[in-house]
């Protein structure tokens, strides 16, 4: 089954608070990413039940190797339009803003063919 953008969204939220902080709960997620306790509940037991997240008795999230996988994959394109929309003179909000709403539609053939390029330009 194909995760859907907001999935995607929580995996690399989850991903990135865990490179910041030892213990990841959902009510970091839901502060990180301004959603209602509720909606990050709901969105957390689906991850759970589909394999992409598990949490400890304590409540701390953790990414399974599909979730860990998942969130590179998102968090890498993240970063990398980022940067390729900065290079293009986008200001870097902007640049950031839109490469959230890129990360999750762009096929991986084009992706993979901007990282070539911009990896090239370096």
């Amino acid at each position: 089954m194909a995760l859907q953008e907001s999935g995607e969204m929580y995996l690399e939220t989850i991903f990135i608070l865990s490179q910041k902080q030892k213990y990841v709960r959902s009510l970091d997620v839901a502060e990180y990413m301004g959603f209602s306790k509720p909606s990050v509940s709901r969105a957390v037991g689906r991850l759970k039940s589909d394999g992409y997240i598990t949490s400890d008795s304590d409540g701390h999230l953790s990414l399974t190797q599909q979730g860990i996988e998942i969130a590179n994959k998102i968090y890498e394109r993240h970063t990398l339009l980022t940067q390729f929309l900065v290079h293009l003179g986008v200001d870097e909000e902007i640049a950031t803003q839109d490469a959230c709403k890129m990360e999750h539609d762009i096929s991986d053939e084009s992706f993979n063919a901007l990282k070539k390029h911009f990896e090239a330009q370096k």
